[in-house]
């Protein structure tokens, strides 16, 4: 009587090992899209940015449609309409959001942060969804600069 258990015992096991689901899941993953098209690839791979071009955007109220002007050279003026503004802890985080005219999809957001000890640091970027290619700001040697880079490089999907 025990062998007729076992036996049947070890038959239900090895049925419901084949007729089960193995535990392997597939990972839902989004291949990079490395054919996206470039948005700014008549623009150069570094534009210098100043201060006081990125304080008048960062003072433009919600709503108006500006042409604004990044660098002295005029290498890139941003055109567009100014969808949001923040500023928040007594005005130490100021931040500001432009949809573009020109650069189809594309949306350019500039922060300014005080800190504590009255140094402030900007970061920003010129990025749409649709394209390949985006611009951040960075600081090199004291200076604002656009810097172009692959979308990828920024955004993991």
């Amino acid at each position: 009587m025990k062998t007729f258990r076992a036996t049947m015992l070890c038959v239900v096991l090895t049925l419901s090992a084949i007729v089960s689901n193995s535990q392997e899941q597939k990972i839902p993953l989004n291949e990079p899209d490395q054919n996206k098209p470039r948005l700014f690839s008549n623009l150069p791979d570094k534009i210098p940015v100043t201060l006081t071009n990125i304080d008048n955007i960062l003072s433009a109220p919600v709503g108006r449609n500006s042409q604004f002007r990044l660098s002295e050279d005029n290498t890139l003026q941003f055109a567009g309409e100014v969808v949001s503004t923040a500023s928040k802890y007594n005005n130490s985080i100021q931040s500001v959001v432009i949809r573009s005219d020109d650069f189809n999809g594309a949306r350019l957001t500039i922060s300014k942060i005080t800190n504590p000890d009255g140094s402030i640091r900007y970061s920003g970027r010129i990025i749409s969804f649709k394209h390949g290619d985006l611009y951040e700001l960075e600081n090199q040697d004291g200076q604002l600069v656009l810097v172009k880079k692959n979308y990828y490089e920024l955004v993991n999907e």
